[in-house]
């Protein structure tokens, strides 16, 4: 019986813990806290601090709460305080009962820093975006770009940079990217005035972004080349480039690049950013089709991608069999999941590798075959199969897909024997591309350590004093040696 008298106290403890929790509101004020902290000091570590927990605040955030704190960080009247406070609603008493009862025992302190007024700008443009309130939210975002156009502050960069993509998606959202083009551009180049590394790295995406919606690829490729170059600063903007850099490449036909760039963005990219992993993986399978590769089995089965990866999948086992058929069943099938991929266009270049494959599993097969046996099995549907099938050996043959012979008087396709590959060199280049791979894993987390600032500047240790050093070091060890005898 004392043991149930016990369970039934034990809850107690824990409801008067979350009754003392602090609310959202009290949150948002050691934000604010914090970015005060750190313009002061000028540490951009706190700035990005204080983004980064915002960020896991975005789902409490109610108009409510922000009115309180736009009450609380800007003075009223002043500009920034009217324009903000119109985009949302008017507060309700009961709503209000909680934040009231924790702010009232605290005066309210208005902050004047620049920093405060871009955060606020930031709170209200996601709660804006979160409400679906598009129109509104392109309103404030354009605000809060002519208001960065006047600040020249490092501890500001950060907040601007989260101000520039929102301000690039509220008008994607609502179909108008094409009318801020031509602001972003002048915004890269106000930041690369002012050396504003960070901006540039994302208005550069965000240009690279704008450019790819509307499929033009020879202007992101001209942007791309010109553009500064620098060490990243954001892992986040460094994989979305890499992204954008894989489908140009793509495109371009320039495949080894592009199977590089896809894949190390999908491994770089968060676990957390799921949809951004799935999309580098849809462009990387369809690459490594192109270029003649087969992928695993595994890349498919990954952990919440299996049923966005699906169609990728029945379409890599249609190329693996070399099934022209199976080929167009599967195109057709899954039509308007590749259109909304944007990868309608690379699929139809695939028909030429599953003819390619198909036809190398018939060289392996048949010593010898006539090209109508060729056309048949490779179902070719054209006026005269026969002429097309032999056109496609000959192709094959020339581009060392199969090592074979075309008999013409015969009509027939003789296949050589298989030698053995590991007397050609393609376990050496295959060895190669993985030690390369370990080598660049290995130098780019050797730019990723971090270092004690001026450690380089120690005084180092003169020749005198290592000798003094270890000369001391040996009388002590000769002192205790000599202890030791006594005590036995």
């Amino acid at each position: 019986m004392t043991q149930d008298v016990e369970m039934k106290e034990l809850p107690a403890p824990s409801n008067s813990v979350s009754s003392t929790a602090p609310s959202t509101l009290q949150h948002l004020k050691e934000i604010a806290s914090l970015i005060e902290t750190g313009a002061y000091a000028r540490e951009v570590r706190r700035i990005v601090r204080a983004v980064r927990l915002t960020i896991a605040l975005r789902r409490k955030l109610k108009a409510p709460v922000l009115s309180a704190f736009l009450n609380f960080a800007l003075a009223p009247g002043s500009e920034a305080h009217i324009r903000l406070s119109s985009y949302l609603p008017k507060e309700d008493e009961h709503d209000m009962e909680v934040d009231t009862a924790t702010s009232a025992t605290q005066a309210p302190v208005k902050h004047s820093l620049p920093e405060i007024e871009i955060y606020c700008y930031l709170l209200v443009l996601i709660f804006l975006i979160d409400q679906k309130r598009y129109n509104e939210a392109k309103i404030c975002s354009s605000a809060s770009i002519a208001r960065l156009k006047n600040l020249n502050r490092r501890t500001v960069d950060v907040l601007a940079s989260r101000l520039y993509f929102y301000y690039s998606f509220s008008y994607e959202l609502t179909g108008d990217l094409a009318e801020i083009r031509g602001n972003l551009l002048a915004l890269h180049r106000i930041a690369t005035l002012r050396h504003d590394e960070l901006g540039q790295e994302t208005l550069l995406n965000l240009l690279l972004r704008n450019y790819l919606h509307y499929n033009l690829y020879d202007q992101a490729e001209k942007l791309r080349s010109k553009a500064p170059r620098f060490e990243a600063h954001s892992n986040q903007q460094f994989c979305r480039y890499l992204f954008y850099l894989g489908k140009i490449r793509t495109i371009q036909l320039e495949y080894t690049d592009a199977k590089e760039s896809l894949l190390q963005a999908a491994r770089k990219a968060p676990v957390a950013a799921r949809g951004f992993r799935v999309q580098c993986n849809k462009w990387a399978v369809i690459v490594r089709l192109l270029l003649g590769e087969i992928p695993e089995r595994t890349v498919f089965m990954q952990k919440g991608m299996k049923k966005a990866l699906r169609p990728y999948f029945e379409l890599t086992n249609a190329v693996r069999i070399g099934d022209l058929e199976l080929f167009r069943t599967v195109a057709e099938k899954f039509a308007n999941t590749f259109s909304t991929d944007r990868t309608h266009n690379l699929i139809v270049r695939l028909r030429h590798n599953v003819i390619r494959t198909g036809l190398r599993n018939i060289s392996i097969s048949y010593s010898r075959i006539s090209l109508a046996d060729v056309a048949k099995k490779l179902r070719l549907d054209t006026a005269n199969p026969v002429a097309d099938a032999e056109s496609i050996v000959a192709k094959a043959i020339r581009d060392g897909a199969i090592d074979a012979t075309v008999d013409h008087a015969n009509g027939w396709m003789v296949s050589k024997e298989t030698g053995d590959v590991y007397a050609t060199n393609e376990p050496q280049l295959a060895f190669n591309s993985r030690i390369a791979f370990c080598l660049n894993m290995h130098n780019e987390a050797v730019r990723a350590l971090r270092f004690p600032p001026n450690s380089h500047k120690k005084e180092k240790e003169s020749a005198e004093k290592r000798r003094e050093r270890q000369q001391q070091e040996q009388e002590l060890a000769k002192h205790i040696a000599e202890e030791d005898d006594d005590d036995f």
